[in-house]
C-alpha cells in the first residue's frame, strides 16, 4: 500500500518542493539518493537527507518485524522475552574474557559501540567479527555474513585474510578432535574464499555517502538474507568533520540509530558502531570521552570502552541491559584477536620447560665423573 506524502512529518517548504516535482508517495522515494533528490526537487542535501531519513523510518515502522521479535502494536509476555533472550546467539570474538563480560560474545539484534583512541584495536575487533560471523553452526556460530561499512579507510583485506586462515585452523583443530563427518563437512565451505566472498565492503568518504548506504541497507540485507553482522567503521569521523550544524547532526544521528536499531531488531543481526574518543575539560580537569556528544551516548543498546594501561589493551563494558560493569584484558596477535591468559599460560609453559631442562642438565653435570 503506497502512503501520500502528506501523513508524513515534513516541513511545508519541502513537501511543497516534492508535490511540484512530481512526487506523490512515500514509495517513490524511497529509492531515490540524496544528491540526486537535492537535485531534482531543489533542496539542500542536508534537507534531503532528512525527508529520506523521515520517510524511510516511518515506512520500516510500519512493516512487519522479523519473525521472532516483538513488533510495535504485537502484543507479547515478559516470559516470551525472556526467552527469546536466552534462544538468542551471539558472535564470539575469539577472547573468552570479553565473550564472558557480553554474557556470551556480541549478541544478534542489539548495537554494541566500540569506543577507544586509535590503535587500541576497534578496527580489528571488527575485522575479527566479520569473519567469526561465519563460523558454522556446528562449532557454535552463527553462520552468517557480515557488511562492512568503512568511512576512515581503515579496513585491510590482508589482515583479514590472517584472522580467517587462523579461524580455519583453529575449527580444522576441533573437528580433528571430534572425528565427526558433521564438523568436517561444515568445514569444506569454510574456506578464506568463502570468507572474504561473504564480507560486503563499503566505503564511504562523508556523512550524506554513509546516510545513503544506512538508508539502503534494509533493501540489500532483504537480499542477502545471511547478513548476521552490520559494521561502521567509524561513526564519527564524517559527522566530526564535514558537519558545522550541531542542531543538524544531532537530528541526523538520532535518525541513523533508530535505523540501525531497526535493523538489528528486524533482521536479526548485530551491529557494531565504532567511535572516537575526545577531550573534555571539566573544572580544569581534562579527561577522555566517546564522541559525538551525551546525546549519542543513549544510541547503542551496549557500550564498550578499549584503552590503554601502559602497554596492556584492556576493554570496560560501560553500558550494558543485562552484563555488570567489568573491565578485562585482551591482545591483538598475528592470528587476531586473543585472550591475554592464554599468551600468559604458554609463557608458563615455556619457563616450566626450560626450568626442567636446565635442572636436568644441572643433574646431569653433577654426575659427570669429570667433575
Amino acid at each position: 500500500m503506497q502512503r501520500d506524502l502528506i501523513n508524513f512529518p515534513l516541513s511545508p517548504a519541502v513537501r511543497v518542493k516534492l508535490v511540484s516535482a512530481g512526487f506523490q508517495f512515500a514509495e517513490e522515494l524511497l529509492e531515490v539518493k540524496p544528491s540526486e533528490l537535492s537535485k531534482e526537487v531543489g533542496i539542500s542535501k542536508e534537507e534531503a537527507l532528512e525527508t529520506l531519513q523521515i520517510l524511510r523510518r516511518d515506512c520500516l515502522t510500519n512493516k512487519p518485524r522479523y519473525a521472532g521479535t516483538a513488533g510495535s502494536g504485537k502484543k507479547c509476555t515478559a516470559l516470551e522475552l525472556l526467552e527469546q533472550e536466552h534462544t538468542q546467539n551471539s558472535i564470539i570474538t575469539f577472547c573468552s574474557a570479553l565473550d564472558n563480560v557480553l554474557g556470551g560474545g556480541v549478541p544478534l539484534t542489539k548495537t554494541t559501540e566500540i569506543c577507544g583512541v586509535p590503535g587500541v584495536g576497534k578496527t580489528q575487533l571488527c575485522m575479527q567479527l566479520a569473519v567469526d560471523v561465519q563460523i558454522p553452526d556446528c562449532f557454535g556460530g552463527v553462520e552468517g555474513e557480515a557488511v562492512f561499512i568503512d568511512t576512515e579507510g581503515s579496513f585491510m583485506v590482508d589482515r583479514v585474510a590472517d584472522i580467517a586462515a587462523a579461524c580455519i585452523q583453529h575449527l580444522q583443530r576441533v573437528a580433528g578432535t571430534h572425528m565427526g563427518e558433521e564438523y568436517l563437512k561444515a568445514l569444506e565451505h569454510f574456506t578464506l574464499e568463502n570468507i572474504l566472498s561473504h564480507i560486503y565492503y563499503f566505503r564511504c568518504h562523508d556523512y550524506t555517502e554513509l546516510l545513503a548506504q544506512i538508508y539502503l541497507l534494509p533493501e540489500f540485507i532483504s537480499e542477502h538474507s545471511k547478513v548476521r553482522l552490520v559494521v561502521v567503521d567509524g561513526i564519527a569521523f564524517p559527522f566530526r568533520h564535514d558537519l558545522d550544524d550541531l542542531s543538524l547532526r544531532i537530528r541526523l544521528l538520532n535518525g541513523l540509530a533508530q535505523q540501525m536499531i531497526s535493523l538489528a531488531n528486524n533482521h536479526r543481526l548485530a551491529v557494531i558502531l565504532t567511535n572516537q574518543m575526545t577531550t573534555k575539560i571539566d573544572k580544569n580537569q581534562a579527561s577522555l570521552v566517546p564522541a559525538l556528544g551525551e546525546s549519542w551516548g543513549h544510541a547503542a543498546t551496549i557500550r564498550l570502552i578499549f584503552h590503554w594501561d601502559q602497554k596492556q589493551r584492556l576493554a570496560t563494558l560501560y553500558k550494558s541491559p543485562s552484563q555488570k560493569e567489568s573491565t578485562v584484558q585482551f591482545q591483538i596477535t598475528p592470528q587476531g584477536f586473543r585472550d591475554v591468559v592464554v599468551a600468559a599460560s604458554c609463557s608458563l609453559q615455556t619457563e616450566v620447560s626450560m626450568n626442567s631442562r636446565k635442572r636436568l642438565r644441572e643433574s646431569e653435570e653433577e654426575q659427570d665423573p669429570k667433575d
